[in-house]
């Protein structure tokens, strides 16, 4: 029988696991950091410390990873002044995300090393450039090679290790504690390489800057109606099909389909995608609406606030329709389901108006400059 000290162990871990992640658009390289070693310890801790099975957590382990990739991705919307990197970074991101999303549908883990997590290092590279230069230092070629260092040196070992040979680093030092030598090593040589690469940059600025530097738009401004966007256009249905309502398609059904698979909600795959592709329409365009008529968000949590409730009365409404035509959801599980995508769609729609007010040379700022200011928070 499991005892209280086994399910507050485990319930600080997967809170701490949810939670963490929330400070990465603040504080990117600690956020990410701390996130990417609990995901490292987490079986270690209820390994060590409980008696808890861990059979059925791998699924949950899985999604929680790929929850704060998704929150990592989001903030470099938010942050991210170099306009290549972040292309490059949201390649990497996609291309991951897909792979996961094929080996969920296929369980075929070569999949895995085929589309390997080169995102989240690269993401870490930048970050740990910025701390010490400006980023826009970092050249296309520098971005290139970067890359391609990570994804051959890094990653690919690490999917081959964990994956392919499903090897598991802290039993292999337990084994033999000279091994730990290799890493050692591994690291020096990964550090050789950063050093060559960055090593004709200026010299570095004074301390460490952690707190992420971003144009952070005002939201509850005046001159926000003075912008012509998509949330903005003086039609309702101007630009509806429009490249932030595809990208937003894209991201949310690929979660969707992986979370699906830890958190069954009575629906196959297809119809998850389209459920949650209108969900997301009707919110994309709910926002525009709203945004047309001059409503502007004070903050971030007001907006996932007032989304989550419409969401939340979609989900009863569709719950109650299916129960007439003998269909039926797992309502519990598809209201946290539907909670995660709300947080997900509330960050994309607040972090992309803010990189294309930054970063699209074409939108028009009617009669005012870029109502933008530097922040550092």
């Amino acid at each position: 029988m499991q005892n209280t000290s086994d399910i507050l162990i485990f319930w600080a871990v997967v809170m701490s696991r949810f939670f963490i992640p929330f400070f990465i658009p603040k504080y990117p390289l600690p956020g990410v950091i701390a996130s990417l070693l609990l995901d490292a310890v987490d079986q270690t801790i209820f390994q060590t410390f409980t008696g808890l099975p861990l059979e059925g957590y791998q699924g949950y382990d899985k999604a929680l990873d790929i929850y704060y990739l998704a929150i990592t991705y989001l903030s470099t919307l938010r942050n991210w002044s170099n306009d290549f990197a972040f292309r490059l970074s949201r390649f990497l991101f996609y291309y991951r995300l897909a792979g996961v999303a094929i080996f969920e549908l296929t369980e075929l883990r070569e999949m895995l090393l085929i589309f390997p997590n080169a995102f989240e290092y690269f993401f870490i590279f930048y970050e740990a450039v910025r701390m010490k230069w400006n980023p826009e230092l970092l050249t296309r070629e520098k971005l290139l090679i970067s890359t391609v260092l990570i994804w051959v040196f890094v990653k690919l070992p690490q999917e081959y290790w964990i994956h392919i040979a499903k090897m598991d680093t802290t039993d292999w030092i337990g084994e033999n504690p000279l091994n730990s030598l290799f890493l050692v090593g591994w690291a020096a040589v990964l550090t050789g390489m950063a050093w060559w690469l960055l090593r004709d940059l200026p010299s570095m600025k004074p301390g460490f800057s952690i707190t992420a530097h971003h144009a952070e738009f005002k939201f509850d401004s005046p001159l926000a109606s003075h912008i012509k966007d998509n949330y903005t256009s003086e039609r309702f249905f101007d630009d509806f099909i429009h490249h932030e309502l595809i990208e937003k398609i894209v991201l949310i059904s690929l979660l969707s389909i992986i979370f699906a698979q830890i958190l069954p909600v009575r629906a196959n795959n297809v119809q998850i995608a389209i459920g949650v592709s209108l969900l997301i329409a009707i919110n994309t365009e709910l926002s525009q609406w709203l945004a047309r008529r001059g409503t502007q968000w004070k903050s971030i949590i007001q907006e996932f606030i007032v989304m989550s409730i419409v969401n939340f009365s979609l989900v009863l409404l569709f719950d109650f329709l299916l129960a007439r035509y003998q269909g039926s959801i797992n309502l519990l599980n598809t209201l946290f389901f539907v909670l995660l995508l709300t947080l997900n769609i509330t960050l994309y729609d607040r972090y992309r108006r803010v990189y294309i007010w930054n970063h699209d040379p074409v939108t028009d700022f009617i009669g005012s400059e870029k109502p933008v200011e530097l922040k550092t928070e």
